[in-house]
């Protein structure tokens, strides 16, 4: 699925999410929406915090990690949550707790707490991840 088509996705996705949208598979017109991930919680079970105040921004990524490539402890100070397009990831928090995703997957991931992801497969997986933010807020801090 090429960029401009995830866009078109995650526009009718957010806009048919709510009501009778709310869970499973829906046709809208021509348009199927699927609903990939909802939650209020964290793969981890922890209770997403409330949104800053201030101006909102949204920040869409594509991120590729190379297979067996181990990514350095760090955190989300805001809301995110990815789609694995290809290949398999394998996060980790500090306190060990584990979650594996593959292609196909959904995950919200962890708010402020200490985690990294490795790219347990053979071939580099690729990850789009969406970050709902306010303005001028540093999406991911190093440890």
């Amino acid at each position: 699925m090429d960029i401009k088509n995830l866009f078109f996705v995650l526009a009718i996705s957010i806009g048919l999410t709510s009501g009778a949208y709310a869970q499973g598979e829906h046709e809208h017109g021509k348009a199927q929406v699927k609903v990939l991930a909802k939650s209020t919680k964290s793969w981890d079970g922890s209770t997403l915090p409330k949104y800053g105040q201030g101006q909102p921004e949204v920040q869409v990524l594509k991120i590729t990690i190379p297979a067996g490539a181990k990514l350095p402890m760090h955190k989300h100070p805001v809301i995110n949550a990815g789609y694995l397009m290809k290949g398999e990831l394998e996060v980790t928090t500090e306190q060990g707790e584990k979650k594996t995703i593959k292609a196909g997957d959904a995950l919200i991931e962890v708010t402020n707490k200490w985690h990294y992801g490795r790219n347990i497969g053979n071939e580099p997986a690729e990850i789009i991840v969406v970050y709902a933010s306010t303005e001028g807020s540093p999406i991911t801090v190093l440890k």
